[in-house]
């Protein structure tokens, strides 16, 4: 019972999809062709208002509510995240450039070592 109603309120995906890709191309041929004639400004509004418009439509199918769920979803638990303290971040930040350094260090050692081997070696 319940497949049925979802797929009853997501009639016409295919065609809906379709209509986006084609309100799509037909957005980027317009900037194309009227690149001379249209001032950029109103070019990118007419384009803002075109991806508003596809986005309504793609969020009306199945697919689209399903990343706009997705979407919420992750704005919720991007609120449970407890963020860092100004003063744990840089202590964190100034921890990692040091034990970077250190380990840097030490590979240089180790190659200017190994470099001197291979030289003896060598000859």
């Amino acid at each position: 019972m319940n497949s049925k109603v979802e797929s009853g309120e997501y009639r016409l995906d295919g065609l809906k999809w379709l209509v986006v890709f084609l309100l799509i191309g037909a957005g980027v041929f317009a900037n194309s062709f009227y690149q001379d004639e249209i001032k950029l400004l109103y070019r990118v509004f007419a384009l803002i208002a075109l991806a508003g418009v596809c986005c309504f439509i793609a969020f009306n199918t199945a697919k689209g509510n399903a990343a706009w769920n997705l979407f919420k979803d992750a704005q919720i638990e991007v609120r449970k995240v407890v963020w860092p303290t100004n003063a744990e971040t840089n202590q964190t930040t100034l921890l990692v450039a040091v034990v970077v350094i250190i380990t840097a260090i030490i590979l240089w050692i180790l190659d200017w070592a190994i470099g001197h081997l291979a030289k003896l070696v060598i000859g």
